[in-house]
């Protein structure tokens, strides 16, 4: 990515001129030192196919990188057609609502794990589009959220959730 740190308000750039942090971030899509050793950026903007698009979501999420599964899931959204944007911001709402888990976060994971649950259950319940999920499993998704977001949110922010060990199966057990 080209920065821009010299610019007016001392921010990075990309190229467009868009403020864009060029820091290296961790697994959780924290923000590193400059000159740090990070974990490599999703690219923005690459189409994938769904069944493309929960793959590489799932891989990231097995390797403990929500923030990373949830760029994915953004991507999605902005390339498949309209009536299918609650199902794919519905599960990038999960996978950013984990990221905040296991930073710590239990206020704002377990509201986005509950905002995300609402929207995925909405898309298939309400028939947004033609109802298609490409094999991601809505129920087990929402009752997944559902019961981590009850589990943070009792801890009351008593410490961070480990991504790897709670991450989700997007198509259920046998996906």
């Amino acid at each position: 990515m080209d920065t821009d740190r010299g610019s007016d308000r001392g921010r990075d750039r990309d190229a467009e001129g868009r403020a864009r942090s060029g820091r290296p971030r961790d697994g959780l899509g924290r923000p590193l030192a400059y000159g740090a050793e990070g974990v490599a950026r999703q690219p923005e903007g690459v189409v994938r196919t769904p069944g493309e698009a929960v793959r590489e979501a799932q891989r990231l999420l097995d390797a403990g990188m929500p923030f990373h599964a949830h760029e994915v899931f953004e991507d999605a959204w902005k390339a498949r057609p309209e009536g299918e944007r609650e199902l794919w911001q519905g599960l990038a709402q999960l996978a950013v609502g984990l990221t905040h888990a296991a930073r710590g976060n239990a206020t704002g994971g377990a509201r986005l794990l509950l905002r995300g649950a609402g929207r995925i259950e909405g898309y298939v319940r309400d028939g947004y589009g033609d109802g298609e999920t490409y094999g991601v499993d809505v129920a087990g998704l929402v009752a997944w959220a559902r019961e981590l977001a009850a589990r943070v949110g009792a801890a009351g922010g008593a410490g961070a959730v480990d991504a790897v060990a709670e991450a989700p199966r997007l198509r259920g057990l046998g996906g």
